[in-house]
């Protein structure tokens, strides 16, 4: 049996696109061993793939600095992989890729495609166009260490549920969810809170079948709590009610999922969900749209009139006026992109 080393540290959304990836390539080769390297908290994204094992490490805690790297080096080469796949390509997996390396190990690294994502996210002369996406790029590493491998392959399965996820669920039974997860980890990538609660209210009036669950951080629960004034009985907020495992298993009977460009789309997207994710300060040209979702589901604003955007593959960079760039994209056009799904 051939065993490969994977390491994909964070963040959330860019882990979550591994599994489709992972899942694809164990199908096709049901005698291969994966070793999943990632946070500890990411666990459950990978238990329903049976031929992986998953390895979850703090590296800011327990792996600090080049010593703590090379502890950690250590720890993982007790796996004895036949190679190491790095979907990361950062320092501290340069690092270790060089630890193996040199111990003889057989290496391959994403090409995460940086001079052309530059060239999308210039503020000048940008060069406007798809570029290959990140699932895809995870799967060249693969292809690219001798392995076949198809994402056709790959096909969500729902997980089953715990006692008091299906209990939540009952309340809604015969009902349509949508799952809202207003937040990203930089503000050019939010959609502004006012505007979801105009999102919430048009949707609400839409359909009285329509009910809401608001997702985001136990840190994030206060600021959820009130969008869940608008509608107690039909706007929930979920925040913190759940295990992250839990958390999965509820988000893969929603009927859509609404999200930023941020972890909770990549989430829905492992489970068939539809997703209409909202892009402002970057772009799905990047190649960071949730997996197998269509054209008609990215809400863009108008790059016509903003034509600096996209200005990062972060979000982390805006500009003098930049709130004006979500006027662009009217709250009626989300509700309705997602009544579209539903109703």
């Amino acid at each position: 049996m051939t065993k490969l080393l994977v390491i994909r540290l964070s963040a959330m959304g860019d882990v979550a696109m591994t599994v489709p990836v992972l899942k694809a390539l164990t199908k096709k080769h049901p005698d291969l061993e994966i070793v999943m390297v990632s946070q500890k908290f990411l666990k459950p994204l990978f238990q329903d793939i049976p031929q992986v094992k998953f390895i979850g490490v703090n590296v800011k805690k327990d792996y600090k600095g080049l010593p703590g790297l090379y502890k950690l080096f250590k720890k993982l080469k007790t796996e004895q992989p036949d190679a190491v796949a790095d979907l990361h390509d950062v320092i501290r997996t340069k690092v270790l890729r060089f630890f193996f390396k040199t111990a003889g190990y057989k290496t391959m690294v994403i090409d995460k495609g940086r001079a052309e994502k530059k060239a999308l996210t210039r503020p000048n002369h940008k060069i406007l166009k798809p570029l290959k996406s990140t699932h895809e790029r995870y799967t060249d590493v693969f292809r690219n260490l001798g392995f076949d491998i198809n994402l056709k392959d790959f096909h969500p399965v729902k997980p089953a549920l715990s006692s008091q996820v299906a209990l939540f669920l009952q309340t809604f039974e015969g009902q349509k969810l949508i799952g809202i997860a207003p937040f990203a980890a930089h503000i050019g990538k939010q959609y502004p809170m006012d505007k979801i609660k105009e999102v919430i209210q048009i949707l609400l009036e839409k359909d009285p079948d329509i009910n809401l669950l608001l997702f985001g951080s136990p840190q994030e629960k206060a600021i959820l709590a009130d969008l869940e004034k608008i509608n107690r009985n039909r706007v929930v907020n979920v925040a913190g009610l759940f295990s992250f495992e839990e958390e999965l298993q509820l988000i893969s009977r929603l009927n859509a999922m609404l999200s930023m460009d941020s972890g909770n789309g990549h989430l829905a997207a492992l489970f068939g969900v539809p997703v209409v994710t909202i892009w402002g300060a970057t772009h799905p040209f990047a190649g960071f749209a949730p997996y197998g979702q269509s054209d008609n589901l990215q809400i863009l604003p108008d790059l016509k009139k903003f034509e600096q955007l996209p200005t990062s593959i972060y979000g982390n960079k805006t500009f003098e006026g930049f709130e004006k760039v979500w006027e662009t994209i009217p709250p009626q056009k989300i509700a309705e992109t997602i009544g579209d799904l539903v109703i």
